[in-house]
């Protein structure tokens, strides 16, 4: 039977409760120091988020980020940070949809070849920061950071008329072209008006269990996790840690490719300038927020998209939107401050216990030894 570590539990819920609890109170602050009623924004959107439609965009949104996210906590479990997770979705989802434009297939072999172009795609370019890291030593943070700014200046020339894009006639838009319905996603329709439920939702689902069985499950997520914990001890037991590296940074990036499949093959069917951006940072708090755990992740991810989509009535209120923006900007500084709080209180704890036991041994030899003695 499985024995739980009651200190282990508390440590690890205490981070992300005490970040929303202390992000919660900082933000009605700001709204009493800008004159707001500070509660009144909350009650709007938990209203708001009881409409069917509503509801429908934010189980949307959170598969979205949910698939962000993995890709964040990839990194982060080998002790890497991809910050570059934005620019893989955004070259990946561009390059897929024009590959989708550009060919009719049967129905899943259509899907499949948009998906399998958006991982490589994604891979690749995270791939880049892994090999400059492996052979160059070069930081992946400043890496996958100019591979951002380069992935947003090649997908604005990749998608001129004269290179792979599309100008419909009468406007301004430049776009990849409509991919085919063969290539669409099915999804489930939620009737009387109320949106369709992204079918690539459930693809982000199972793949958090995948995440979970191979990193939790398999020698391979042991290696991986070792890696993150000291390269130099993982070497010393056989582990190829550059190998690792490299790897890790292929699957976050493949995964990051997937991000923009939910939008792509749900929604728009065609990649525009003016298709989601910043996915990629916010997925980076909510990897923090919820642990790098697929469970804690999705809760996270809800929680996001819950700020994101149940704030569109704010400003007919007369609150500004942009409450949300800071409400998510100060749990940013929340989960580092409240990780690291729980972090030294942990260390601290862990050093009390094991004098405690220190101290019971040392006990416990000395009163064999007086009996013996006796004896």
């Amino acid at each position: 039977m499985m024995k739980f570590d009651k200190d282990k539990l508390i440590i690890g819920a205490a981070g992300p409760v005490l970040a929303l609890v202390s992000s919660f109170v900082l933000t009605m602050l700001v709204l009493l120091a800008t004159g707001l009623d500070p509660i009144e924004p909350i009650r709007l959107m938990i209203d708001n988020a009881a409409y069917s439609d509503i509801q429908v965009l934010i189980v949307n949104q959170t598969g979205i980020y949910y698939l962000a996210a993995l890709a964040v906590a990839i990194g982060f479990r080998m002790n890497l940070f991809n910050i570059g997770v934005d620019g893989q979705y955004r070259l990946a989802a561009m390059l897929s949809a024009v590959v989708g434009a550009a060919v009719e297939l049967p129905g899943p072999l259509h899907i499949l070849l948009i998906v399998l172009v958006a991982a490589l795609t994604g891979a690749f370019w995270a791939g880049i920061a892994g090999i400059l890291k492996t052979t160059r030593g070069v930081s992946e943070v400043v890496s996958t950071i100019m591979l951002n700014a380069i992935a947003t200046s090649l997908i604005a020339w990749l998608i001129l008329p004269k290179n792979l894009g599309v100008q419909p006639p009468g406007s301004n838009d430049l776009t990849t072209g409509k991919i085919a319905e063969s290539g669409w996603f099915p999804g489930i329709d939620m009737g009387q008006g109320n949106g369709e439920i992204y079918g690539f939702t459930f693809v982000a689902l199972a793949l958090g269990v995948v995440y979970w069985f191979v990193l939790g499950r398999t020698r391979f997520g042991f290696d991986l996790r070792a890696t993150g914990e000291s390269e130099s001890a993982a070497q010393a037991s056989g582990v190829d840690a550059k190998k690792m590296v490299l790897t890790s940074m292929l699957l976050s990036g493949g995964l990051a490719g997937l991000s923009g499949m939910p939008t792509l093959l749900g929604d728009t069917h065609t990649y525009s300038l003016s298709f989601p951006v910043g996915v990629g940072f916010t997925a980076i708090t909510i990897a923090l927020l919820g642990r790098n755990h697929p469970v804690g992740i999705l809760f996270a991810a809800l929680l996001f998209a819950f700020l994101d989509k149940a704030s569109s009535s704010l400003d007919v209120e007369g609150y500004p939107k942009e409450i949300t923006q800071i409400m998510q900007g100060i749990i940013v500084i929340a989960v580092v401050v409240s990780y690291e709080l729980v972090r030294r209180y942990g260390t601290r704890r862990q050093q009390q216990k094991v004098g405690e036991e220190l101290a019971a041994g040392g006990a416990l030899k000395t009163d064999t030894t007086d009996k013996e003695v006796s004896a």
